[in-house]
C-alpha cells in the first residue's frame, strides 16, 4: 500500500493526501476498499457521501462510481433512492465464498509454477520477509497489507486474465473476512508456517503442492474467520 494510504490511517497526523486526477478512479476505489476491509465504514453502516467527498476532495459521481464498483464486489450494497450500505457477513457468505478462493488461488499457484522466473521468486521471498517482521512485531494492518500481495503477486504470475477476474470479484469480501477475525496467537503463528510451505513450493516450481498448501491456507482461514463470527453473534445476544 503506497504511502497516500497510510496517511490517512485512523491515529495519523497527516492529512490524507489529494487523489492525482490521473488514478482517479482506480485510487479512489482502492481507499474505499481500505476503509471498509480495514473497519473504519462498518457492516451495516451508511455510506456518508458527503464526508467523504470532503475527505478525498471529490465531486459525487467519481464518488458513485467507485461505490458502483465495491458494490459488485459484494462490499457495499446499494439502496435506491438512499445511498449505500456496507454490506454483513453471515457464515453462508463466507461458506460459500472460502471454497471457490481456495480453487481460485489453487489454480493460480500451479500456474504461477510454470511460470515464474527466479527474479519473481527472489521479489516474492522478500515481501515475505517483510511480512514475517511485522508478524515478529504484531504489526497485524502492516502484516495483513504483505500477506494480501503475496497472494496477488501469485496471481499475477500465473497470467491468466479470466482467473484474475473471478478472484478479483471475490477479494474484496475475502479479505475483509479475514481482517475482521480475531486471530488467536497460535493461528498467527501457523499462518505464517503455512506462508513458510507456499515460499518453498513456489521456489521449488511444484504446482500440484503449491495448489495443495493455497487451498489448505484458505480452509484454515474459513474456519478461523467462521469461529470469530460465531463468538462475536454469541456475544452479541442478549444475557438470559
Amino acid at each position: 500500500m503506497n504511502d497516500a494510504n497510510l496517511a490517512e490511517r485512523p491515529g495519523s497526523d497527516a492529512a490524507p493526501a489529494p487523489i492525482q486526477r490521473a488514478s482517479l478512479h482506480d485510487e479512489l476505489v482502492e481507499r474505499l476498499r481500505d476503509l471498509i476491509v480495514e473497519g473504519e465504514m462498518a457492516p451495516g453502516t451508511r455510506v456518508p457521501e458527503r464526508e467523504l467527498c470532503t475527505r478525498f476532495g471529490v465531486s459525487r459521481t467519481p464518488l458513485r462510481e467507485a461505490l458502483k464498483v465495491l458494490a459488485s464486489e459484494g462490499l457495499l450494497a446499494l439502496l435506491p433512492n438512499r445511498g449505500a450500505q456496507v454490506a454483513s457477513l453471515t457464515l453462508a457468505d463466507i461458506d460459500e465464498m472460502f471454497p471457490v478462493m481456495g480453487a481460485l488461488e489453487a489454480l493460480a499457484g500451479e500456474l504461477a509454477c510454470a511460470r515464474v522466473t527466479d527474479e519473481e521468486i527472489a521479489e516474492i521471498r522478500a515481501l515475505h520477509y517483510q511480512m514475517v517482521l511485522h508478524y515478529t512485531r504484531r504489526e497485524l494492518p502492516e502484516y495483513f497489507r504483505l500477506n494480501q500481495r503475496i497472494h496477488e503477486r501469485i496471481l499475477e504470475i500465473a497470467g491468466n486474465a479470466t482467473l484474475t477476474r473471478m478472484y478479483t470479484g471475490l477479494a474484496g469480501r475475502v479479505r475483509r473476512a479475514r481482517y475482521v477475525a480475531n486471530m488467536s496467537g497460535a493461528r498467527w503463528d501457523h499462518a505464517v508456517e503455512e506462508h513458510e510451505a507456499i515460499l518453498d513450493a513456489l521456489a521449488l516450481r511444484d504446482g500440484p503442492r503449491l495448489a495443495r498448501i493455497l487451498k489448505l491456507h484458505l480452509a484454515n482461514k474459513c474456519e478461523t474467520v467462521k469461529d470469530s463470527l460465531l463468538a462475536e453473534t454469541a456475544s452479541s445476544k442478549p444475557a438470559g
